[in-house]
């Protein structure tokens, strides 16, 4: 049985990694995908911070075609012309002008370049093996579904969806097609973060017992989709607050059990019905480590982490951002290279992510799941509606009850 893999997001929804009721192993993983053709480079400055669990492919060209010709799509293509085992060979986009431009910059055959139309057809099309989603996080599930239904692995931007049902259906959808998923997730792979994550699991923190994220910015043009709920899914915290949410899941090696959330709105005109300006959120953790966090787009400079524990504590700032990722622990800076640009970063982090797929590289430390279920769903307005605060199911190993809870409410 083939695997999706997705790194768990949090916009509306809190992904919980279980795939459906077995957890994915890290010897099922690479069992299962280490006979998958090449991918992408394995960067150097990331190498002290992974574990070498599978011999890479040796040969092959991971082809892939990008969904949605964007401003991330250019950054992405750019990452992609200095790869030696993946390539750049086809598009697909919605606006004909941009498919022509794609064409004559990256050479790309008149085959393998379609549009929301007819992209159905890479069926039949041996030229190209995955798809990369670069589009609205409405759009997602949609297109995972046809694109896994034309038998080419899917590696789709975060969010994942805009609800836990849509997740589900497209995991469901491809494993059913027998290809791979990938929900693009970079912080798994930034050296900084990495290092983080060793200084808890080596014990040099003690117990962690408390974790703050502040993630947001001022957003500008009102009229941008991601402040269309149809579009979008929501607002901020489908966005940039996600990253305080998975920041708190990896920095704190838990899942979290309860979470409460309050929505505070100021602008509800460029922030209408659906689409949040700012959410303040709480969750708590099977050991009794709680999580605050803060997700908005109302606020610049926060990007930051903070984790205590009760022999010491790390600080990252910025901690999420293009910064690039800054920290320091009560030992001293956190000292993981940064061997590229800035502006280069999130190329080269978005770059690794492939490799997992293609390659079984699993960084350690790292929760790696599957299927996004009905759970702690949504930390959203529709979970505080007029501030009203979730119950807690403090202290509850045994999920049940709270997700339960979390559909009684709509989640």
């Amino acid at each position: 049985m083939p695997i999706c893999i997705c790194t768990l997001n949090l916009s509306l929804h809190l992904q919980y990694n279980k795939f459906k009721t077995d957890m994915i192993t890290r010897r099922t993983f690479i069992q299962k995908t280490s006979v998958t053709a090449a991918s992408l480079p394995f960067l150097s400055h990331t190498l002290p911070y992974f574990e070498n669990t599978t011999q890479h492919a040796q040969s092959g060209v991971l082809k892939v075609a990008l969904m949605g010709l964007g401003s991330y799509a250019n950054r992405v293509a750019k990452a992609m012309e200095t790869c030696t085992r993946a390539k750049l060979v086809g598009v697909i986009s919605g606006t004909p002008s941009k498919i022509e431009e794609w064409k004559n910059r990256y050479d790309l055959p008149e085959k393998n370049c379609y549009s929301y139309e007819n992209y159905s057809e890479i069926e039949s099309n041996k030229d190209i093996d995955a798809v990369y989603i670069i589009t609205p996080n409405g759009l997602h599930c949609e297109q995972t579904l046809k694109v896994a239904r034309a038998g080419k692995h899917v590696i789709c931007e975060k969010p994942m969806a805009v609800s836990a049902k849509e997740a589900r259906q497209m995991v469901d959808a491809c494993e059913a097609a027998g290809v791979q998923l990938l929900i693009g997730y970079r912080m798994h792979f930034e050296p900084k973060t990495l290092e983080a994550i060793q200084l808890r699991t080596s014990g040099q923190l003690g117990t962690p017992l408390f974790f703050q994220g502040l993630s947001g910015f001022r957003i500008g043009d009102p009229n941008q989709w991601r402040l269309n709920k149809a579009l979008a899914g929501g607002g901020a915290m489908m966005d940039i607050g996600i990253y305080s949410v998975n920041g708190a899941r990896y920095m704190l090696g838990e899942e979290p059990i309860w979470v409460s959330a309050q929505e505070t709105k100021t602008d509800p005109i460029k922030f209408k019905e659906g689409v949040d300006e700012t959410i303040q959120f709480q969750m708590g953790f099977p050991s009794g480590a709680i999580a605050s966090c803060l997700s908005t787009y109302s606020m610049n400079d926060l990007d930051r982490f903070y984790l205590n524990g009760t022999q010491g504590h790390i600080e990252m700032k910025p901690s999420t951002g293009y910064g690039p990722i800054q920290g320091k622990s009560h030992l001293g800076p956190l000292t993981a290279p940064v061997v590229m640009d800035a502006a280069e970063v999130v190329d080269a982090d978005r770059v690794e992510e492939l490799e997992v797929v293609m390659d079984a590289r699993l960084p350690p430390g790292v929760a790696v799941g599957g299927v996004a279920l009905p759970g702690v769903e949504r930390v959203a307005p529709e979970l505080a509606v007029g501030g009203e605060v979730i119950r807690r199911h403090a202290g509850h190993g045994d999920r049940t009850a709270l997700f339960v809870e979390l559909e009684e409410l709509g989640a």
